[in-house]
């Protein structure tokens, strides 16, 4: 049973340096005061606008070019997931989170399709928020723990040879790989293994060579396939 968020880094920032301006895409008052409260607590996130619909989203998106965007799906005029596709087209720096009281599988695939970052269910505890948020400023992939198996369940049985593969990983570059597909940074990884970061960082690139991928990502989906991580 998956509990817990999935996350999948391609860029690690353990604090934000950086201002980070963020549009709020939302209709629903009730919901809109609680994505200002989740803000309000993080002091390095600033409201940069707010619309009540995917058109006027758009517009405010391109023309205010936040870091990031807090989208609904189920918006008036145009939804969420037209409105990422065209953000995205126009803007693709722009990190969008996804939000929804929905778990629908299709609408999964169509809002991780459309070029969202981070899929978070509302309601979500403000510290599940704000994971969210920041995983998706840092470049990462965030599925909600309650979407996550969704997913998992998307992807297609290992190809030939990557079974094989994962074998010929050694104990350490295992144990280093299941860190990694938890969304672990190679300084968080160094610190459970009690490793160096720069060891830990040869091991992610002996893993890459010996899975035969480009980034951290794909290492990650190939443990999965395998059923390296449940």
């Amino acid at each position: 049973m998956i509990d817990r968020p999935l996350i999948f880094k391609s860029i690690v920032l353990n604090q934000l340096f950086f201002t980070m301006r963020i549009l709020i895409v939302e209709d629903d008052p009730m919901m809109q005061l609680g994505l200002e409260q989740v803000l309000s607590e993080w002091p390095e996130m600033i409201l940069v606008g707010m619309a009540e619909d995917g058109y006027i989203g758009l517009e405010m998106a391109l023309e205010q070019k936040p870091d990031l965007v807090l989208m609904d799906i189920g918006l008036p005029r145009m939804d969420g997931i037209e409105a990422t596709q065209k953000i995205k087209a126009a803007r693709p720096e722009i990190r969008v989170v996804m939000l929804t009281s929905h778990i629908a599988r299709s609408e999964v695939v169509a809002a991780l399709a459309s070029g969202a970052d981070a899929y978070c269910i509302k309601g979500a505890s403000i510290e599940r928020m704000q994971a969210a948020i920041q995983a998706a400023y840092e470049g990462a992939t965030y599925l909600d723990p309650q979407v996550a198996r969704l997913v998992i369940e998307q992807l297609k049985p290992p190809a030939q040879g990557e079974n094989d593969k994962i074998a010929n990983l050694s104990q350490r570059e295992t144990e280093v790989l299941k860190l990694l597909v938890e969304g672990k940074s190679n300084p968080e990884i160094a610190g459970e293994l009690f490793l160096s970061p720069n060891t830990i960082k040869t091991h992610v690139r002996g893993i890459m060579n010996k899975l035969s991928v480009d980034d951290r990502v794909q290492a990650a989906v190939v443990a999965l396939r395998a059923g390296l991580v449940n």
